[in-house]
């Protein structure tokens, strides 16, 4: 039986504007987060069509709770998503060719990939977010906290439901597919891939964004000409930072400066380790905030404006 829980919550994005540069002491990682804002509803919506399209396979009446759970909690992460995607839509209208260039990109993938290699990409990917976004809940006070508590709320509930449903998405694929030489064999594929949409992303929001509006280039979220590039660079199946152009967007910001360098390299390591068969990510350690979120939650604080509720 399934221990995840569908939550249903709204974010206040219609109630007044919403900033690109929503967190004004880090642009690189308000650019960043408002790239996987636009991520998550493409990537989401191929999660959605596959695990329906995968479900009449499913062996196991356990895993297929699982998997409806684990789809229901992905669609309620699409609607959020969906209203901060509008709010900088209406902020920056030139933004819908940005999203439904990354949708588009997902659409084809559905179309033209069988599912074998859709339900391995989903897993590959889903693997790594353990261990990346437990780097940024754990520094939380200075990737969210100074910003719009919306878009800090947001992402926190979504990272949280990420632990939550850390092995979904292998539970499915194993049951499935089973087979994780398959899965290992089509990383490089998967993040080449997921890297060059991320990318055409940071280059469509240079196109888009005003340099006034975003402050950096918005390449700067890979770390590109910083000791961050120099690091991935020796890091398997991690997509590497893109090469620049003569093109000035702005400023090379840096990406993660109030992370301690040991987060960084602990992150860079789990995704590493996230691919190889036999890993397990329901093993992995939650961060302290990820307990602390569901604790407050189920107390009844809200949790969609975790800075500020607390204040009232």
């Amino acid at each position: 039986m399934t221990d995840l829980h569908v939550r249903k919550l709204r974010f206040g994005f219609a109630d007044y504007e919403v900033p690109f540069l929503w967190n004004a002491a880090d642009p690189t990682f308000s650019c960043a987060s408002n790239a996987l804002s636009f991520f998550f509803l493409a990537i989401e919506k191929m999660i959605g069509a596959a695990v329906h399209e995968a479900m009449p396979l499913i062996k196991d009446p356990d895993v297929a709770e699982e998997a409806l759970a684990f789809v229901r909690q992905e669609g309620q992460h699409s609607m959020a998503h969906r209203q901060h995607a509008k709010g900088l839509i209406k902020t920056h209208p030139e933004l819908k060719e940005t999203l439904d260039e990354m949708v588009g990109a997902y659409d084809h993938l559905t179309a033209t990939a069988p599912l074998k290699y859709r339900l391995a990409y989903i897993a590959d990917l889903e693997a790594t977010f353990t261990p990346t976004f437990k780097m940024m809940l754990d520094n939380a006070d200075s990737l969210f906290a100074p910003g719009d508590d919306r878009v800090a709320s947001l992402f926190l509930w979504h990272f949280v439901e990420e632990m939550e449903h850390r092995s979904s998405a292998l539970i499915i694929y194993n049951d499935i597919v089973g087979n994780p030489w398959y899965r290992l064999r089509i990383a490089p594929s998967v993040f080449n891939h997921a890297g060059s949409v991320i990318m055409a992303t940071a280059d469509s929001f240079n196109k888009n964004v005003p340099l006034e509006d975003r402050k950096v280039d918005a390449r700067s979220m890979f770390g590109a000409g910083g000791t961050n590039a120099k690091l991935i660079q020796k890091i398997p199946f991690v997509r590497k930072p893109p090469p620049t152009d003569a093109s000035d967007h702005g400023p090379f910001g840096t990406i993660y400066p109030s992370v301690p360098h040991w987060d960084k390299l602990a992150a860079a390591y789990g995704v590493a380790r996230s691919q190889v068969p036999g890993h397990n990510p329901a093993n992995l350690k939650l961060p302290v905030l990820a307990t602390e979120w569901l604790a407050r939650y189920d107390s009844g604080y809200d949790v969609t404006r975790w800075y500020t509720a607390g204040r009232s």
